[in-house]
């Protein structure tokens, strides 16, 4: 497979895709999906980029970032699914007692076949990332984020999705995470 080449010049907004590993539904847990909203929070002061929007979804996220000098979209990325990582499989861990902890984490297990230090894996290993240079695309991404959990039939409504930027831009509610500006 050819490497995916990323175009971080400039000043740019990205649209970025990551599936957890072999599409396993891990953040239908509401632990988990909480733990990846508090750890967006945490990084984005921590490398001071600016969230334009997200949906998380059961097996998969798409965010819109503006990055900053201190990360690029990858150092943000490689961060966040780290820590997103270990928080999931060590809550896998310490829960044997529930049958899907068990079953989930046997799935993030890599196979014998697999040559390196880690075990298991709960993140595809690469991720999709689209630079964003105009305003139409930017409310595209939106409008595609805040629909995909009712395309998906998970609510019939995108407000009924707490997991979303959708109810920070329709509603104004920041409860959860607040959204960025972008001019």
């Amino acid at each position: 497979m050819p490497k995916l080449r990323r175009c971080y010049e400039g000043n740019n907004l990205h649209y970025i895709t990551c599936s957890t590993y072999r599409r396993i539904r891990a953040f239908n847990s509401e632990r988990f999906k909480i733990a990846f909203v508090d750890t967006l929070r945490e990084l984005r002061s921590e490398l001071e980029f600016k969230l334009v929007g997200y949906v998380l979804m059961p097996e998969h996220f798409h965010m819109l970032i503006w990055p900053s000098l201190v990360a690029d979209p990858s150092r943000i990325m490689q961060s966040f699914k780290e820590r997103t990582a270990l928080f999931v499989l060590d809550q896998l861990k310490e829960n044997p007692q529930f049958a899907w902890c068990q079953k989930t984490l046997s799935r993030f297990t890599l196979p014998l076949t697999f040559h390196g230090p880690s075990q298991y894996r709960v993140w595809q290993r690469r991720f999709f990332d689209m630079n964003i240079y105009s305003e139409k695309k930017r409310l595209e991404k939106l409008d595609y984020m805040h629909a995909n959990p009712v395309k998906r039939r998970l609510v019939k409504d995108p407000g009924d999705w707490p997991w979303s930027s959708w109810r920070f831009y329709y509603l104004g509610d920041t409860s959860l995470l607040p959204m960025d500006h972008v001019e």
